[in-house]
């Protein structure tokens, strides 16, 4: 006996889940709904089905294709325009020659197929449908048999007042294939509405047949929800893959999960899931194949379809997740939310209850969302975040992401440029530049491959050797699993605003430059690149006077690359060097917390040992932090000064680079100096590009980045450290005494939430309440007074104003920052909220 599974519904109910797929193609249980109806039909040797098909047609015949890998034979019928529930099997008729069964695609069951299919032919009929009772009948057709089951009257979705009957009409019928010819062709026609009233009217044997099983119609949201749960609850019978263990507990293959007691049940885990320690799922929750929950994140009765990405910290409680969502840290989703596919919810956000947001959208960072997000489009067009492009591995920033950022900058040079690419030790890192240099020959670029080297190497080439463009792969300092892929100009500075633009204009668009098949670059491994990094440093040193000096050091790596270069410059320097964690590791934490741990070690072995000072290098090796001679760490402010007074103090003369929100001091610090201050907005595109100008000798943020552009304009923790032991060298006192003589900062900084839609608001009132008073607009806007100076600052990637507040006191930097916080806060809440009620926002 043949099958006809009804798999054209839209599903509109249960949008958005069904925005952009078939109703039967939603999950339960990890599984689509229609792959257990047709395991069901297979378990009562229906193996011969048809499909019919009409919405998103292709979704169900990609997934099932001709039914080889469930052991069936499935066909499908395509409805071009709607053709009703008996339509649609009439559509198909040609391939019905006996008697057949008709069940629905979206309506989870596991009632008794074959008892259904015995009680028609011993009653000679020539419908039987299968019936069902129910507690709330109002949504369904209601059947009235008499005692040998025979068909008395039919009524659809009625009211209480015409409730005459529990027995509802499943849409699972057995027929018999004549009764398709009383089906027209050229109109929608519907077997409960029209074909079986029609039937019963004509005299024919028509009989209901009461099952028992389960039976559960997904037609809105919380049915779907339900079916889940009650799936768990073994409600309903169903091959849930997987291996159970204790309880309802449900484990595919490849779960990555430390302690088991992480999951409550009943709960069911899809494959190769990674469950981070110290995250929990509650019971009643589904979480499909490669599903991934980060360290401190609560689930519990939740569906959660597949590759979606949950952050820290976050609390998921009754709700429903679509396909490859990225949920970021610290978020909320309330009750009855449901989210479609690929959405991102930026962190710290919170999601109200019985809010839809459908598919594609992108909430910025501490938004409330209390309406359904439809047609709004809240997505970035920005390609590059803050200094480089980032994203979540496999998640934000796939390889064919990466394919295509690498194509659109080929696209945007010249097709004889030659790339220079370089990256850090972990194997996402590997994955990510291996795409990129796809992406960069595909265009027909040639790539010089450094593979692990620390990024001041890559921008080295860019300098010494004409390179047109490089690229560094790394990891963010707050994030392991993001990867960060910065890019460089010549002569090795940050990419500029113009080219930037270029690229993000050729990815967005699509319009990438394809060379054919003789023309795709090459890749190359240059030779003895650290060997002629090191020798060109070491020809800009006073190699005599840091000899002289006989230097004792403690120097912790980091885990960074920088131990493939720093030992071919200690024994030339004649340093005497204590290291550590000169190698490369597959520690998942964060980058502030491995130089943490760094940090307290160095402190132990300076005294121990009585080294000079001890250097504790970050991952990416641009950046590094000090302690003196006694393992007492130097705060960042205070090393940035430091490189300032020894400047100072050696009759040099020049421009140094600081940007707007560096403290004054270092204006203190260089009075009666021949030297010159610059000062650049707040991003280090800025301040690479300001350093490689002419007669810059210095440049330099708060962070613990500095910049010696004689030798190259950018972040490079090697060179730096080799310039400190320069400058000090000449200077007879140990490092805790030049500390000591310093001044203490007094700048102060705060961040404010501000959505994205209301900071140019800000910023403009902000500029015509303080216009007359002294203002410095390089970047943002910076206000002066007697008391000193404060500075408002929107972030470019996150939905935040920074606030910058320096007096001569601390007192007078708190007053200051409480003031034009107090401003700031009164502007979003008045002009804001005018703009609100006039429907602009």
């Amino acid at each position: 006996m043949k099958a006809v599974v009804m798999a054209g519904g839209e599903g509109t109910r249960l949008r958005p889940l069904t925005s952009n797929q078939p109703k039967p193609m939603v999950p339960i249980v990890g599984k689509p709904c229609m792959e257990h109806i047709l395991e069901l039909l297979r378990e009562h040797g229906l193996n011969d089905v048809i499909v019919t098909v009409a919405f998103l047609p292709q979704a169900i015949r990609g997934y099932f294709g001709d039914g080889e890998t469930l052991g069936m034979e499935i066909g499908y019928s395509v409805e071009e325009s709607p053709l009703g529930t008996a339509g649609s099997v009439r559509h198909a008729a040609k391939q019905l020659d006996e008697t057949f069964l008709v069940i629905s695609g979206d309506a989870l069951c596991d009632v008794d197929l074959s008892q259904l299919i015995a009680f028609h032919k011993e009653r000679g009929a020539a419908v039987t449908i299968g019936l069902k009772a129910v507690d709330n009948p109002l949504e369904f057709g209601i059947v009235v048999t008499d005692e040998e089951g025979r068909v008395e009257r039919f009524l659809e979705k009625p009211s209480w007042s015409q409730v005459f009957s529990d027995t509802i009409n499943t849409g699972i019928y057995v027929l018999e294939p004549e009764v398709l010819r009383h089906v027209p062709t050229d109109r929608p026609y519907d077997f409960s509405k029209e074909l079986f009233p029609y039937l019963l009217d004509m005299g024919r044997p028509i009989y209901g047949y009461a099952m028992d099983g389960y039976w559960q119609d997904i037609g809105n949201l919380d049915q779907f929800r339900q079916a889940n749960f009650d799936a768990l609850d073994e409600k309903v019978r169903l091959n849930i893959s997987g291996i159970r263990i204790r309880g309802h507990v449900w484990l595919g293959e490849g779960v990555e999960v430390g302690d088991l007691d992480q999951v409550e049940g009943p709960a069911y885990v899809g494959n190769y899931c990674r469950i981070a320690p110290s995250a929990s799922v509650g019971a009643h929750t589904v979480l499909s194949n490669s599903v991934t929950l980060r360290e401190r994140t609560r689930i519990v009765r939740s569906v959660v379809d597949a590759s979606t990405h949950v952050g820290r910290s976050s609390l998921v409680e009754g709700a429903i997740l679509g396909r490859s969502c990225d949920i970021r840290a610290h978020v909320r989703i309330h009750e009855g939310v449901a989210v479609g596919d690929e959405v991102t919810i930026g962190s710290e956000s919170v999601v109200m209850p019985g809010v839809r947001i459908y598919p594609y959208k992108e909430v910025e960072s501490g938004a409330q969302i209390h309406e359904s997000l439809i047609w709004e489009s809240r997505a970035s067009t920005r390609l590059f975040g803050r200094d480089a492009v980032a994203g979540l591995v496999n998640v934000d920033l796939t390889p064919e992401v990466a394919v295509r950022i690498a194509a659109a900058l080929g696209t945007a040079l010249p097709r004889s440029a030659r790339v220079v690419a370089s990256r850090e030790s972990p194997p996402a890192c590997r994955m990510t530049k291996r795409a990129l240099i796809s992406g960069f020959t595909s265009t027909g670029l040639d790539v010089a491959d450094l593979r692990v080297l620390p990024a001041a190497v890559a921008r080295h080439l860019l300098k010494s050797e004409s390179y047109d463009a490089g690229v560094h792969v790394g990891t963010s300092q707050a994030d392991p699993e993001v990867v960060q892929i910065r890019f460089f100009e010549p002569p090795g500075i940050q990419m500029t605003s113009s080219l930037q633009k270029e690229v993000e204009k050729n990815f967005t668009r699509g319009e990438l430059r394809r060379v054919a098949f003789g023309a795709v670059g090459s890749v190359s491994y240059p030779a003895r690149v650290r060997e002629t990094y090191a020798q060109d440093l070491l020809d800009g040193l006073d190699g005599d006077a840091i000899r002289a000096r006989n230097f004792r050091i403690v120097v912790d790596y980091g885990y960074s690359a920088a131990s493939f270069v720093l030992p071919l410059l200690l024994g030339p320097l004649g340093l005497e060097a204590i290291s550590a964690h000169g190698f490369t590791t597959d520690r998942a934490d964060s980058g502030f917390q491995l130089i943490r741990e760094a940090m307290g070690q160095v402190k132990q072995l300076v005294p121990a040992v009585r080294a000079d000072l001890g250097v504790v290098l970050d991952r990416a090796a641009e950046r590094l932090y000090l302690t003196d001679e006694h393992g007492k760490e130097i705060p960042v402010e205070q090393t940035l000064l430091l490189f300032l007074r020894l400047l100072g103090s050696n009759g040099r003369r020049g421009k140094l680079a600081f940007p707007v929100t560096v403290t004054s001091q270092v204006d203190n610090l260089l009075k009666g100096s021949e030297l010159e201050i610059v000062r650049t907005p707040a991003s280090l595109a800025d301040l690479t590009k300001a350093a490689a100008e002419d007669d810059v000798i210095f440049a330099g943020a708060v962070g613990g980045g500095y910049v010696f552009p004689e030798f190259l304009p950018a972040y490079d923790a090697v060179a730096s450290l080799c310039k400190l032991l320069e400058l000090l060298a000449p200077v007879d006192r140990p490092l805790s005494e030049l500390v000591a003589d310093l001044p203490t900062p007094t700048l102060v900084h705060r961040q404010l939430h501000c959505p994205f839609a209301l900071k140019g608001l800000v910023m403009r009132v902000l500029t015509e309440r303080l216009k007359s008073r002294r203002l410095d607009l390089t970047d943002g806007i910076k206000v002066f007074d007697k008391r000193g100076w404060a500075q408002v600052l929107p972030d470019p990637d996150d939905p935040l104003l920074h606030l910058y507040a320096e007096g001569r006191t601390q007192e007078d930097s708190q007053a200051l920052e409480a003031e034009y916080r107090a401003l700031v806060e009164e502007i979003m809440q008045t002009e804001g909220a005018e703009r609100v009620t006039a429907g602009t926002v």
